[in-house]
C-alpha cells in the first residue's frame, strides 16, 4: 500500500451521528467534549419530522421538495410547512455547532443520506418509492450532489478554521445491489440496481460535495469495492457484521479507510458501556487478522460505536462515546 495521509488524526474517534434526546445544544457540548480529534454534528432524531435521516436529508436536496404522507416522507409539488421544518432544524443545528466550535480548527464531520438509502425511502408524488423509476433515481442523485455541495460550502463558511469530512449513510445500499428493497405492496421487490449505475451515481455525489467522504453502512455485505472505487476515503461499519476478512483486507489495502464500529450501540443486558480496553482490543484483533502492520492501525482506523446511539440512554451514550476516544488513544500508544 502506498503511504497516504487521511483525513483524521492518529488515534482518532467519532460518533456515527444520532444522540439520544432533544437538546441540540447539550448534544454538541458531549460531541466536542468527548470526541476532540474528530466531533461531528450530532443528529437528535426525537425531535420528530424533519429531525430523522430521510426528512433531515430530504431538507437539503435542490428542486426536489418533500413533505410528509401518511407518516412517510415524499416528493412534493412545491415546498411547504415540512419542508421548512427540516430546513429550520438543520440551520438550528448548525448555529450551534458554529458557536460552540468557533475556535475548532481540526476535522469536523457531517452526516446525510446517501442516494440509494434515500431512493428506497423517498415516494414520488404519484406512489411508490423513487427507486422504481431509474430517470427520478438520477435526478435525486443530481439534486443530492448539488445540496450537499451548498451544505458543505455553509459548514466551512461558519467554521472557516476547520475542515469537513462528510458521512453519506447508505443502510439500504446492499439491499439495492441485490434487488432486496420491497414494493409497496410486499408481494414483490424491486429490480436491483447496476453496480456501475450504483457506483457511477454515488461518484457523481462524492465528486460534487467537495469534501473528503466516508460512506457509513450498518449492515451485512457492504459494497466495499463500489464504495472505495466511487471515490469515498472511508467505509464505516459494524464490525460485528463482517463475516468476510478478504474484502476488507483488500479494500484496507488499497487505501479505503475504516471507521471500526466496535463498540455496540445498544447497551448490553448488563447495561455496562464497554471498557476502552475492551474497544480497542476489538480493532487490534479484527487488525491482526487481516495480516496489516500495527504501525498503520492508529493511521487508518477511527474508533466509532457500531451505530447511531438515539435509541441509547443518554448515561450509555456518553460513555461508549468517552471508550471509543480513550480507545484510538490506545491504539496510537501501540
Amino acid at each position: 500500500m502506498t503511504e497516504q495521509s487521511w483525513p483524521w488524526p492518529p488515534g482518532a474517534a467519532t460518533g456515527i451521528g444520532s444522540l439520544p434526546g432533544t437538546d441540540v445544544a447539550e448534544a454538541q457540548r458531549i460531541v466536542l467534549g468527548e470526541l476532540p480529534a474528530l466531533p461531528h454534528l450530532p443528529e437528535l432524531p426525537a425531535r420528530g419530522p424533519g429531525a430523522d435521516l430521510i426528512g433531515r436529508t430530504g431538507g437539503l436536496l435542490v428542486e426536489l421538495p418533500v413533505e410528509l404522507y401518511a407518516a412517510r416522507w415524499r416528493i412534493a409539488p412545491r415546498p411547504g410547512r415540512d419542508l421548512r421544518r427540516a430546513r429550520d432544524l438543520m440551520e438550528r443545528d448548525l448555529d450551534q455547532l458554529a458557536e460552540q466550535a468557533e475556535t475548532y480548527a481540526g476535522p469536523v464531520k457531517i452526516q446525510a443520506g446517501g442516494p440509494f438509502t434515500l431512493a428506497a425511502a423517498l415516494e414520488l408524488p404519484i406512489g411508490g418509492r423513487m427507486l422504481r423509476d431509474p430517470g427520478a433515481v438520477r435526478d435525486l442523485a443530481g439534486s443530492l450532489a448539488e445540496g450537499l455541495r451548498a451544505h458543505v460550502a455553509a459548514v466551512s463558511r461558519r467554521l472557516p478554521r476547520a475542515s469537513v469530512l462528510l458521512q453519506l449513510d447508505e443502510p439500504s445500499l446492499p439491499a439495492v445491489l441485490a434487488g432486496r428493497v420491497p414494493t409497496e405492496s410486499g408481494f414483490g421487490t424491486h429490480r436491483a440496481v447496476q453496480p456501475e449505475v450504483a457506483r457511477s451515481l454515488l461518484r457523481q455525489v462524492i465528486d460534487a460535495a467537495g469534501a473528503p467522504t466516508v460512506v457509513h453502512c450498518c449492515a451485512p455485505e457492504v459494497p466495499l469495492e463500489l464504495i472505495r472505487s466511487a471515490g469515498a476515503v472511508g467505509v464505516a461499519l459494524d464490525l460485528a457484521l463482517v463475516k468476510e476478512l478478504d474484502p476488507l483486507g483488500e479494500a484496507i489495502d488499497a487505501g479505503l479507510g475504516l471507521l471500526a464500529g466496535a463498540a455496540p450501540t445498544p447497551a448490553p443486558p448488563a447495561g455496562r458501556a464497554p471498557t476502552s480496553a475492551e474497544v480497542a482490543d476489538r480493532v487490534r484483533t479484527l487488525w491482526d487478522r487481516l495480516g496489516f502492520p500495527r504501525r498503520r492501525l492508529a493511521e487508518q482506523v477511527v474508533v466509532t460505536p457500531a451505530c447511531g446511539l438515539a435509541g441509547a440512554t443518554p448515561a450509555y451514550a456518553r460513555a461508549v462515546l468517552a471508550a471509543c476516544r480513550d480507545a484510538g488513544r490506545r491504539l496510537a500508544e501501540d
